[in-house]
């Protein structure tokens, strides 16, 4: 058997973490054309039921959601998308990741499906793009849950990331890429296993490499983005409920970060999620959504 074909399943997976959960709910897979570029996003829950969409971190994909996303689609929809570059989804042909470039991504995928009054959750990168997008669409959301990212990051969880990003990526087997991801996320090598497919692709030399766009981890190069300050401009501007997450040992968002975007952003509260890093839905997922239930049970 495979290597790759080992694991736990994500419901036994879920269950190791502790996740709550009473049905084996499984995601779709769905694409959409926007712009010209093809866009890859799962469906979980019943579309009758309260929406939220969820934008993955860098180098992630949709399936990074997949510990609250199981359990969350008891009570809601969730399109979970993965961004330009990203997953599925198609590689940017003129090689713009910025802010902007996924800001029209974003504004043709609640266009292209006709989305409104929705929950939107964000992390690292996405969470960025969220916020930013918030900024100048607060009306069509519900609310906007920011997670381990803001107008500020510690260079040394930066770095960190930046160190692994560039690490070489091509290796000669799904093996090699587990223990380096397991490794780095701490994570069981089941868990690592059973992930993992969804994030690295086989070519067709039989060496394995990230799906994510090669510009992206290449060594030295840097996305242009927003500075620190038009990023809090944008965070001020953000008028719907707003819940700030932060995993209580990152090294790249720091908590004097989170407490000044509370005091920024007009209706905001705050949490720290124990036992979780930057990766902080995939950490401790069980905190995590109990914060974002507790988030939800306020908003009218």
């Amino acid at each position: 058997m495979a290597s790759h074909s080992l694991g736990l399943t994500l419901h036994q997976a879920a269950r190791e973490k502790g996740v709550p959960f009473t049905l084996e709910n499984e995601p779709t897979d769905h694409e959409v054309t926007l712009h010209g570029m093809k866009f890859h996003y799962l469906e979980w829950g019943e579309p009758t039921k309260p929406l939220i969409v969820m934008l993955h971190g860098g180098s992630q994909q949709a399936h990074s959601w997949d510990f609250v996303s199981l359990p969350l689609s008891e009570n809601y929809h969730i399109l979970a998308l993965d961004q330009r570059g990203h997953g599925d989804s198609a590689w940017a042909s003129d090689g713009d990741y910025s802010t902007e470039g996924h800001q029209t991504d974003i504004d043709a995928f609640v266009s292209n499906l006709g989305l409104s009054g929705f929950h939107l959750i964000g992390h690292s990168m996405g969470g960025r793009n969220s916020y930013v997008w918030a900024s100048s669409n607060s009306e069509k959301l519900r609310s906007l849950t920011i997670v381990d990212t803001g107008p500020e990051a510690q260079h040394r969880g930066r770095n960190r990331i930046q160190n692994f990003r560039e690490l070489p990526d091509e290796l000669d087997s799904f093996e090699d890429f587990a223990n380096r991801v397991q490794e780095y996320t701490g994570r069981t090598r089941e868990q690592t296993l059973g992930a993992l497919k969804y994030s690295i692709r086989e070519r067709e030399d039989g060496k394995w490499t990230w799906k994510y766009d090669k510009l992206l981890r290449t060594p030295g190069h840097q996305t242009p983005q927003p500075s620190s300050e038009q990023l809090w401009e944008a965070v001020a501007k953000i008028t719907c409920p707003t819940l700030v997450v932060r995993g209580g040992n990152s090294d790249i968002f720091a908590h004097e970060t989170m407490e000044k975007m509370s005091q920024v952003i007009p209706n905001c509260s705050t949490v720290t999620v124990p036992n979780a890093g930057h990766l902080v839905a995939g950490d401790n997922p069980t905190d995590f959504l109990a914060a974002v239930n507790s988030f939800y049970s306020t908003i009218k």
